[in-house]
């Protein structure tokens, strides 16, 4: 049975995915974004692809996903 909740970075279904808020960056262009959700229970994050919404979901742990956002913020995707 799927609960929805996958780790490291695994791709999962939406079963559980439903009632995420999702968001994008004020930087954003209209049709080429990902989207991020806060999991419920501060576990991580979910991740999709804004064109495709109802497609596959990226999970990371909260660990994972602030060692991504400081190497954003660090420059080091150029």
């Amino acid at each position: 049975m799927d609960t929805g909740h996958g780790t490291r970075g695994e791709e999962v279904s939406h079963g559980g995915l439903a009632n995420l808020a999702w968001r994008t960056s004020a930087q954003c262009a209209q049709t080429s974004c990902v989207e991020v959700a806060d999991l419920p229970d501060g576990s991580g994050m979910a991740v999709r692809d804004s064109k495709q919404p109802a497609g596959p979901v990226l999970m990371f742990t909260a660990q994972e996903w602030a060692v991504f956002v400081a190497s954003v913020k660090a420059g080091e995707f150029g």
